[in-house]
């Protein structure tokens, strides 16, 4: 799948509106281009046909389909943590930052035990935690509840009624990872009637979250935050710039073998070098263009030999694969206009493990 590459392939950020942190990493491998986009429809034509790298945000999805207009790409970067809006089987484990919260805990006094059914045995031997061995014992036993976990197809409200039901009257219940994962109706009626003490959310079943609609808006002892805790102009600026580092290493070395941390290489090819840049085929004037704004014909990034497939998708710094059937490509329709839409809350890197 690492078959020969233009010396000169095209990078786009897909739904952001600038690229001044990526270009200085990127511009002597790569052309890069921002997309400023909320779905594939909005994404040019061009982009959708040559680009063999991308980075996303949240602000984005990307399912089968989606994914099968693209007709070069080998390589996503998902700036933040999490990656559920890229249609991946995954699961979630402890992670970095379950870890973080643990240890803290733990040097507060704080008994801590945690439950994850992925995790592989003697972890909780290294971190000096208690492990459960199921949902039940850990809300059963827990008088203040903190998810850190991926939103997948089986974690869905995975606080709801009935677990809720479960846990110890009085609970708290901290959720810093996806909206998804609580039933925002089942939380507010067990905040009014007290079996839940209180709750802290920085993610929210709808965002960009507002307290007067939805469900949770006369609920007591609720303290919720826009999907920013992470957020610092430090940190934004560090993630981008690690994202477009491991775009980097997909294309100057061999995937999966020279990124970071990646995590499904048995379901990835046998390495092989991606074709080193040519510097007599530059094209300076491209980098940092807006998706609308290409002048046609200049960038020509050929996928001889490459399948409509996604070779890996990273969430940072974790490259995971993303295997599609090879499908006939269809012209796609000239993208619509850009309009000015409001900057995305942005999610902070936690993804490497």
């Amino acid at each position: 799948m690492n078959g020969p590459m233009h010396p000169r392939p095209l990078v786009a950020l897909l739904d952001g509106r600038d690229c001044t942190v990526e270009m200085p990493i990127l511009k002597d491998v790569a052309t890069v281009a921002f997309c400023d986009a909320q779905s594939t429809q909005e994404i040019h034509e061009k982009v959708l046909n040559e680009a063999v790298g991308a980075l996303m945000y949240h602000t984005i999805t990307l399912t089968r389909e989606d994914l099968e207009k693209f007709k070069a790409l080998r390589i996503i970067v998902r700036i933040g943590s999490g990656f559920d809006n890229i249609d991946i089987k995954s699961a979630g484990d402890l992670g970095r930052v379950g870890q973080a919260v643990a240890l803290r805990a733990k040097a507060f006094g704080f008994n801590v035990i945690f439950y994850d059914p992925y995790l592989s045995d003697g972890v909780e031997r290294a971190l000096g935690l208690q492990r459960v061995s199921t949902l039940q014992d850990l809300l059963f036993h827990s008088d203040c509840v903190t998810l850190h976990c991926s939103l997948n197809e089986h974690n869905h409200h995975l606080i709801n009624d009935f677990t809720i039901k479960q846990m110890r009257q009085g609970a708290f219940l901290v959720n810093t990872a996806r909206g998804g994962l609580v039933d925002e109706k089942a939380l507010a009626q067990a905040l009014k009637e007290g079996r839940i003490r209180g709750a802290a959310l920085d993610v929210h079943e709808s965002e960009p979250f507002s307290f007067s609609q939805g469900p949770l808006k006369d609920a007591p002892n609720l303290i919720c935050t826009p999907h920013a805790a992470w957020y610092s102009e430090q940190a934004s600026i560090e993630m981008r710039e690690e994202a477009a580092r491991e775009i980097r290493r997909a294309i100057t070395g061999r995937i999966p073998d020279s990124l970071k941390n990646c995590v499904n290489k048995e379901h990835l090819t046998a390495a092989t070098h991606w074709a080193s840049m040519d510097p007599g085929v530059v094209h300076p004037e491209l980098n940092g263009a807006a998706y609308s704004r290409y002048p046609p014909g200049v960038v020509s990034v050929a996928p001889p030999g490459i399948p409509a497939a996604v070779e890996g998708i990273v969430p940072n710094a974790m490259s995971l694969s993303h295997g599609l059937p090879a499908v006939a490509h269809p012209p796609h329709a000239p993208s619509p206009g850009q309009t000015v839409k409001p900057e995305a809350d942005r999610d902070h890197s936690n993804d490497q493990l």
